[in-house]
């Protein structure tokens, strides 16, 4: 057991070395080198977040959505919930809906020594001259403003009527599970360690990660096409993703 963990640890530590972290200094779950400010010391409540000027403008979902994501000629369905994660889910399907992760690769794979995560959504792997190696540092930069979109870290607790944000869950002393948890085929958003420098790298959970619950934002799941998923290798590419259902619900 002590060993399974040691394992464990080496892997998330793997993951959040480089620019975004699941913990990256090359090997991360993780998202952005860059580390823009936080959006304060405290936790900042749901009824809070439009007096932020990191949550004012953004997208948010009010309610689901459907995403379905080809890779290898093969669909991947995900149900997004903007019930529990307004904003983490309202950026993705934007992007989703812009075409930003149309070509886009999965630059990180992490199944040794036991399944871990599938990494992607760097918009700098559009570009096939771009070494794998320098993937993982990129985000999506907002053609309206030129600079780079960063969501707050949002997690919702378990019967909770408003996430939490900016803090993992250990930082701000919240001693419930999160409503969506890191079970295998959670979508999630890769960060640095700052909390708020997620923008446009996400993630797929291979295995179950309570670990990582209440460090990292879960935002959905996938309903259907975890094969395809569990097949994905480094260097595979989006070929393509778009909201089936639910787009309605995004607001800008």
């Amino acid at each position: 057991m002590m060993r399974q963990w040691l394992l464990i640890l080496c892997i998330v530590g793997i993951v959040m070395a480089g620019g975004c972290s699941l913990p990256d200094t090359n090997a991360s779950v993780n998202a952005q080198n860059a580390t823009p400010e936080n959006s304060g010391d405290g936790a900042v409540s749901i009824s809070q977040r439009e007096e932020s000027p990191l949550m004012s403008d953004l997208p948010k979902l009010e309610g689901k959505a459907t995403i379905v994501m080809t890779v290898n000629g093969s669909p991947i369905t995900i149900e997004v919930d903007g019930s529990a994660a307004p904003i983490t889910a309202g950026n993705f399907v934007d992007l989703v809906n812009q075409g930003v992760y149309d070509g886009v690769a999965f630059h990180r794979v992490v199944r040794d020594p036991q399944p871990f995560v599938v990494q992607g959504g760097d918009p700098q792997s559009k570009d096939p001259k771009v070494p794998m190696n320098r993937l993982g540092t990129g985000g999506f930069i907002d053609p309206a403003t030129s600079k780079e979109r960063y969501i707050p870290l949002e997690i919702q607790p378990k019967n909770g009527d408003e996430p939490i944000y900016s803090k993992t869950f250990d930082q701000a002393k919240v001693g419930a599970s999160p409503a969506l948890q890191h079970s295998r085929g959670a979508v999630a958003m890769a960060r640095s360690a700052a909390p708020d420098s997620a923008s446009s790298q996400f993630y797929f959970a291979l295995a179950d990660l309570p670990f990582l619950d209440g460090n990292y934002a879960v935002f959905g799941y996938v309903t259907d096409g975890m094969n395809v998923v569990d097949a994905i290798e480094q260097g595979d590419r989006i070929e393509s993703a778009k909201v089936t259902d639910g787009l309605d619900n995004l607001k800008n």
